[in-house]
This record gives C-alpha cells, structure tokens and sequence, in this order.
C-alpha cells in the first residue's frame, strides 16, 4: 500500500462520511469516493474550501468528461478555464496504477468540443450554464487558456497517452495544458509549511547594508542556480500552493520570460528585462573576507515576489537540458532578513511588491481598521469575522472577508456585474469603494441576503426555475437589499446595530416574497433588453457579465 494514497483514501472517506450531500445522491460508495477525491484535488489545486471546491463540481450524466470545471477573471484579454477529470481507485492503494489511456483521450476530444462556441452539445445542469459562459467569452473576442487537471491516485499516464497529448498540442498550440496530479501532488502541498535552508551562490559583487534592525543583500544570481534551487525545494519556497504558478502557457509575462531566455540574443541580458527576485529569511550569512561571488547560507527563506520569474526558470531549463541557456544569464535578487517580530512588515513588502497582483490582497489587508472594526461588530451580533484565509473553516456563523466585499460590492454599491467578475479587484482598486465607511450590520446583512439567493440557485424551490438563475444571484441580491430598505423605510447610511434585528427579521420572515419579487423584476428587465425572444444561455452570461440590465432595472 502507498503511504500517500493511504493518507488520501482516509481523507476521501472523511469527505463522504461528514459532506454526502456535496456528491452524486444515490448509494454507490465508489461514485461518491471518486467524486469527494476530485473535490479534494480541486480544493487543493485552486486552494479553496472544500465547500467553494464543491460548487465546481459537474460530474453526473452527459458532463463531457468534466468533473470539475473553474472559470478564471478576465485579465489582459485572456482567461485561464481549468477542467478537472478524476480517475479514483477504490481498491487499488498501490499508487502504481496509470492514468487511463482512453480517459486522456476523453480530455482530449473534450477540449475540442467544449471550447468551440458553434459545437452543440448535450450538457447536465451543473455544466451547461458554465461552458455556455465560456462560450460567450470567447464569442466577445476574449481568449481562453485551458489547463486540464487529470487527477488519479496512481502514477502518470503511459508514453502511448503521451503521443496522444502531443499530436494534439499540434491542433492547440500554446492554449491547452495537460498536467497529472496525485495523491503524492496533495500531500506535497499539505506539507509546504515546512521551512527551507538553502545555499545560494551569488555572482559579482554584491551590496550587503545593515539598517533599522534589518539586514538586506542586493545582488544577482544565475539562472542555473534557481533552477538548482527550485528543483530541489520546489514550491515550499513560495508559501501557497501549485495556483501560484499559471505554467508557460497561461500566462502572457511567463510566456514572454520563456521566450528571452531561449533567445541567444537576449538572455544573456536577462537581468536587464526581469525585475527581480526578493526572498525574506530568518538569517543569511556569508564569507565577508570575500570581495564578490558569495556562497549565502539561508534559513528559513521564502520567496515573497518573483516566483513566476523562479518556476518559469525552472521549467524552461527543465525542458532544455543544461548547456542550452546562456552561462551569462542572471537575474537581480534581494534577500532581506527579518526577525520574527518582523511578521506585520512581512506583509507590507509583498503588498508592495506584488500590488500589480491582487490575488492575495485580502490578507494584506487583514490588519486594516476597518477590518478589525468588522470582525468585533460581527462578535457582538453573534457571528465571527474571518480577515484572513488561513484562519480556518467555515459555518452558518463565520462570515469571510471575501463573501463580505463580494456581497457589500453587489447589494449596497450595486455593483453586481463587478461583484461577480473583478474578484481579483475586490481588495486592490475596488477596496476603498466596497470598504469605506461600511459598518458590521450593513456588511452582515448583505450576507446573509447573498447567502440566501445562492442557496436559490443552487436548490431552486421551483420545479421550473428561469433560465437565468445561475447567472443573476448578485443582481437578485441587489433588488432584495433596494426593496428591504424601502420595505422599512431605512436608508442605506442609517442601518445599525440597533435596527439590524428588525431587518433581518423582515427578510427573514419575507424571504420567499423578496426572492419572487426580485426574480420578477429582472425577467421584465430581460424583456425590455430582448422582447419576447429566445434567449440563450450565451447571450443570458453575455448580459449579466457586461451589466446591461442595470439601466433597465434603475427604471
């Protein structure tokens, strides 16, 4: 028995026995254990709670092949769309098994089929609101970039698959990814905590200052020594996981680093085109009797920015061989030691040297005013504020800073259109708007209302729900936040902890009348928009996506 698919298998069995209603109903336990593995697998690749992961779920009758499927934000006219096939072994623990060969060719003839905007295809409910999404996307000009996660607690596919993969990426090109992931992927990455020391042998000179109780070293290092470095410690030294790294061929800047580095007329000026690398570490030492090419040991290092740059190395040279990227090839690298005291100033340097990326935004601004004032006024209305990811699960009484400025953006700014699709923005240009001056009963009720519509959507009440419901929680949200203040004649600006029970109470006891009434306005909205036409799921998506129905609902 393989110690890792063991380690899994009791995870898989965990997740059947305590969230059954997450998975395909009926009573086949192997259906259920094959679908709670790909949940894990999808949790942990995008890093999201196992409920966030549960929602991407598809697998059931006429999915395509797709388990799971993940629609990234839009960003430079491109988003990256990750497809998730799982293959579980019940019986088998060996972790010797392959991933079928048949099943690569499913994902292979899935690609081809889903991604083409004039393809018909016979689609599940779970699926075709997305791929329709998808489709509309691509139907606005905007481009895909497809990674297919084919996940299985066994080994890799075999080299006859492998033939398959690459006599396909002739048709892709650049656009289509095929990763395997395991049983022996998750558990590197439930083990990344674990601290690195390392040696890094620096070239040339370097600058070596102490100041305010700090220590900083500014220097360049090879190409060929990041590479060592990553090969060996791998994505430990970038504190996530695996989502950290988009690959060569779903990122423009990545693409662009690849590139240079395979160019013999630029990469030995490498070091003029990157910006850099910056690690933190609990100390660094070096041989200070040296004038240049320092050998620094360091303990506990992280690379803090630049880790795009770093894989993007590694996988360049992986592919090549050594000897085929230019000696002369360095990059810039600032290593700063901090004390443990140091944590708070730790999350000031990668805001401002990441603040071009707003995915991890949210925990840099964990430590914000406004954030502590949220997290005590939700204690005292009886519910616990969670700023940061890491603090843990879920439940009915845990509200997370991320649910909360997707609400507050939707039902109070209204906003619903940038609710759904700039997530990425909510806590970088988006912050101050969703932010300012909002008070714990204003952000809680926005909640609870979106709580509400999305568990709507997820199980309509309706035998026969609009075809628009999957597309419309945050413009349903917003008409139920508008009608309950003027139910209660409270402006926006007046709610309180003094009246937040009176308005919840309202909701509470009206819920289903809101719900209607909302639904009611957006279907008018909708005729006023298209008349008494057809609409299709790809001009629903298209619709709800660019907020056209905002004007018609302001009527």
């Amino acid at each position: 028995m393989n110690i890792n698919a063991s380690i899994i298998d009791q995870r898989v069995t965990g997740i059947v026995e305590e969230h059954s209603e997450w998975l395909p109903a009926g009573t086949d336990i192997n259906k259920k254990k094959s679908a709670a593995f790909v949940l894990l697998c999808i949790s942990t690749c995008l890093e999201l709670s196992l409920a966030e992961a549960a929602e991407l779920l598809t697998e059931g009758g006429n999915d395509a092949g797709v388990d799971g499927l993940h629609i990234g934000e839009v960003e430079d006219g491109e988003f990256l769309v990750t497809v998730f096939q799982g293959k579980y072994k019940v019986k088998d623990l060996s972790g010797e098994a392959n991933f079928p060969e048949n099943g690569v060719q499913k994902a292979v003839d899935t690609v081809q089929v889903l991604f083409d905007p004039y393809r018909k295809a016979v689609l599940n409910n779970k699926i075709a609101p997305k791929i329709e999404e998808i489709r509309s996307l691509i139907r606005d000009a905007f481009i895909p970039n497809v990674r297919v996660i084919l996940c299985n607690n066994g080994a890799r596919w075999t080299q006859s698959a492998q033939i398959r993969i690459d006599a396909a990426k002739k048709d892709y090109g650049d656009k289509v990814d095929l990763l395997h992931f395991n049983q022996d992927s998750i558990v590197t990455i439930l083990q990344r905590s674990k601290a690195v020391d390392a040696t890094l042998t620096l070239n040339g000179q370097a600058m070596v200052e102490d100041m305010n109780y700090m220590r900083v070293l500014i220097g360049r290092v090879s190409v060929q020594e990041i590479h060592r470095l990553f090969s060996q410690h791998g994505d430990r030294l970038l504190e996530r996981n695996i989502r950290r790294y988009l690959g060569l061929h779903t990122n423009r800047v990545n693409t662009a680093i690849h590139k240079t580095l395979l160019d013999p007329e630029k990469s030995d000026k490498f070091y003029f085109f990157n910006n850099g690398i910056t690690v933190v570490c609990d100390k660094f030492d070096y041989n200070a009797f040296q004038k240049s090419d320092y050998k620094v040991q360091l303990r506990n290092l992280q690379v803090i920015n630049g880790g795009q740059t770093c894989k993007t190395i590694q996988e360049t040279l992986d592919g090549l061989g050594p000897g085929r990227v230019s000696e002369s090839a360095y990059v810039m690298i600032r290593i700063y030691q901090l004390a443990e005291s140091h944590k708070e100033f730790v999350r000031d340097i990668t805001y401002a040297t990441n603040s071009q990326n707003p995915v991890d935004l949210r925990d840099l601004h964990s430590n914000d005013e406004i954030q502590k004032q949220l997290e005590i006024g939700m204690a005292d209305l009886g519910y616990t504020y969670k700023r940061q990811r890491e603090e843990g699960g879920a439940g009915a009484a845990t509200i997370t800073s991320s649910i909360t400025a997707e609400a507050v953006l939707a039902i109070w700014r209204e906003r619903p259109h940038q609710a759904k699709f700039r997530r990425k923005e909510h806590f970088g240009k988006l912050y101050d708007e969703i932010f300012q001056g909002l008070n714990a009963a204003h952000a809680l009720l926005a909640v609870l209302i979106f709580r509400a519509v999305e568990n709507q959507r997820k199980r309509p009440s309706s035998s026969n729900p609009p075809a628009f419901l999957p597309y419309a929680s945050h413009y349903l949200s917003m008409l139920i936040g508008r009608n309950i203040l003027e139910k209660n004649k409270i402006p926006l600006d007046s709610v309180s902890h003094r009246n937040f029970p009176q308005l919840l109470d309202d909701f509470e006891g009206g819920r289903a009348a809101y719900h209607r009434d909302a639904v009611e306005a957006v279907t008018h909205a909708l005729m006023a928009c298209y008349g008494d036409r057809d609409i299709s799921l790809q001009q629903l998506s298209a619709t709800f996506r660019r907020g056209d129905l905002l004007e018609m609902l302001d009527v």
